[in-house]
């Protein structure tokens, strides 16, 4: 038995408080010739962007600064948020030193600190999707284009 479907602006509450207090994400990328590579990776949310890093010639990183898009997903299969965003590099040392710091501090990890090269990936959500079960397909968009729909 499934419990009643939650209202878009419910749901919208949710997924903002689940970007406020989640740390990690899957991350979802593709080479330019579709290969598909997914790996978890930490993030912070600032309210418009999430803010992840990865090594800068790993598959993720190389297929981020290809494609600039990226798919992300929160949560588990019964309480999920799908994020797809664009992505715009930056080299480590090009992000303020207040962001990186609270990047470092918010997931307990500081690509600044190692000796293998890193980028930061700033994705910014074009459309957001957020659904626990079957009753909630319906509705499920609450971002489309880059603007909230409830």
């Amino acid at each position: 038995m499934s419990t009643p479907s939650r209202s878009r602006a419910q749901r919208r509450r949710d997924t903002e408080h689940r970007l406020g207090h989640d740390i990690d994400a899957w991350v979802a990328s593709a080479s330019p010739d579709g290969a598909p590579h997914l790996v978890p990776l930490s993030f912070d949310w600032d309210g418009e962007t999430l803010l992840a890093a990865t090594p800068a010639q790993s598959p993720t990183g190389r297929n981020l600064a290809t494609t600039r898009t990226a798919r992300l997903a929160l949560g588990h299969t019964r309480d999920v948020v799908m994020i797809e965003g664009r992505v715009d590099v930056l080299a480590i040392d090009a992000l303020p030193t207040p962001l990186g710091d609270r990047f470092a501090a918010r997931t307990g990890f500081d690509p600044r600190s190692l000796t293998t090269p890193y980028h930061w990936f700033r994705i910014t959500p074009h459309r957001i999707q957020a659904w626990r079960e079957e009753n909630e397909l319906t509705g499920r968009e609450l971002m489309r284009d880059g603007r909230w729909l409830a």
